[in-house]
């Protein structure tokens, strides 16, 4: 007999360095919000050693910054220490993980510049909460990438602060509540994806937690005000 799982593939901790949440924070708030599990894709740093709950999944991931945009790793078992796309999708899949690229519109609508790292994919986040916020039509545009060149379509919120949890919703059927049973289920097709975008201000405070984990200049600072009034207005003027 089957079950339905409800997954956030795309979540950020507090060992990001632009996120504030611990693991059993971000464990509390998914199932608070009805998920029965959540992929934690820190930046450059893979979750090797994530702890297990009874009623909860934390799949291990990471998130890369590579030639072709941001790779995510899933269901890694090991560190992928490389920006060098080809050499991250060889590492990842070595690992049994998934190579999913994130959000790969979010700053341009040229889907030429991805064509040589689609055959070293298995999938795209054709719905990230963070996405849209310059280009509008960059979820739609990702889909469309992944329908023309047959790849699995996967969905996170990208959260970094405990609101943006579960503004994507990854739903799969599996017989068992493993990761092998979720990775077989994703690779299979069998998921529905359903989303929300996110408030320009979360983006905001995440990165005024980099720039305290980082040690930022006074111009940082400034630089970061102006760059939160607009997210401020983004959010006022929103049509969702």
């Amino acid at each position: 007999m089957s079950m339905e799982l409800k997954l956030d593939l795309h979540v950020h901790s507090e060992h990001s360095f632009d996120g504030v949440m611990g693991l059993d924070e971000i464990a509390s708030l998914a199932r608070a919000k009805g998920l029965d599990g959540v992929a934690v894709c820190d930046h450059g740093i893979a979750l090797t050693d994530a702890p297990e709950y009874p009623d909860f999944l934390l799949i291990p991931g990471v998130e890369l910054a590579t030639q072709f945009g941001h790779l995510l790793g899933l269901f890694v078992t090991g560190p992928v220490e490389t920006t060098d796309f080809y050499q991250a999708a060889e590492r990842i899949h070595a690992q049994g993980g998934l190579t999913v690229l994130a959000h790969p519109f979010e700053h341009n609508r040229d889907d030429t510049r991805l064509l040589p790292a689609a055959p070293c994919l298995d999938g795209v986040e054709v719905w990230n909460s963070r996405a849209d916020r310059n280009i509008r039509e960059a979820n739609a545009l990702a889909a469309e990438f992944a329908t023309t060149h047959g790849l699995l379509p996967f969905g996170g919120s990208d959260a970094h602060v405990p609101q943006e949890i579960g503004n994507a919703v990854v739903a799969v059927q599996v017989k068992e509540r493993t990761l092998d049973a979720v990775k077989a289920a994703l690779l299979e097709g069998r998921a529905e994806i359903k989303g929300r975008r996110g408030r320009a201000w979360y983006v905001a405070q995440s990165q005024l937690t980099r720039r305290r984990k980082t040690g930022a200049r006074p111009l940082d600072y400034a630089q970061w005000a102006a760059f939160a009034a607009k997210c401020r207005l983004q959010d006022m003027f929103r049509r969702d």
